[in-house]
């Protein structure tokens, strides 16, 4: 039982380590456009987001793939970005898409984000007999902890809109704005040319 504790704090932490914060502003990406009546809808792209994770680092730790870091390190605040600046366009009209494109990207974006992690991974479990099962830990941490991230988004979401009458539309362009300008430091640093 520790062993799974270990992996599943290990999940927890990545997701909700304020120093690797742009797991977190994906998260927040992803979210903003959501309400509390769409829970089912962003629970799937939640797991999406953790399937996509979990099989690069599935596809990593096998050896079946292997992609540059700088590459990967500069696609992970692209996927940020992209994210942020749909919600800027589509801000009128957010959770109405279709879920067919958004749950594809989504799984995409997952995999770029989990192949910016599998170097470390691969070197925590290069000991274990068995690398599945922490693989699986782990992403059940990583599962919980985007949980809390949502939930956390959707309250405050709740709350700007129902008891300080933020129009919806406006958080939607003022959270993806701020995460614009929080990760615009990030592309630049790690524009890989």
């Amino acid at each position: 039982m520790s062993q799974f504790w270990l992996y599943f704090q290990l999940g927890l932490n990545h997701v909700l380590d304020i120093h690797a914060y742009d797991h977190i502003l994906f998260l927040i990406a992803l979210t903003v456009p959501y309400t509390f009546n769409h829970w089912k809808k962003i629970l799937w792209l939640v797991t999406v987001f953790t399937i996509g994770h979990t099989l690069s680092l599935i596809m990593s730790t096998y050896g079946l793939i292997k992609v540059s870091s700088t590459l990967v390190e500069f696609m992970i605040p692209v996927t940020i970005f992209i994210t942020a600046l749909f919600n800027i366009f589509t801000a009128k009209r957010a959770g109405i898409e279709k879920f067919g494109p958004a749950f594809f990207v989504t799984l995409f974006f997952g995999i770029i984000h989990g192949l910016g992690f599998s170097t470390y991974f691969k070197g925590i479990i290069a000991g274990e007999e068995n690398k599945l099962l922490p693989l699986l830990e782990f992403a059940l941490g990583i599962e919980t902890a985007q949980v809390i991230v949502v939930l956390v988004v959707l309250i405050l979401g709740f709350i700007l809109s129902t008891v300080f009458r933020f129009n919806r539309r406006d958080w939607i362009l003022v959270i993806s704005a701020m995460v614009l300008g929080i990760i615009l430091p990030m592309l630049i640093e790690n524009y890989p040319y």
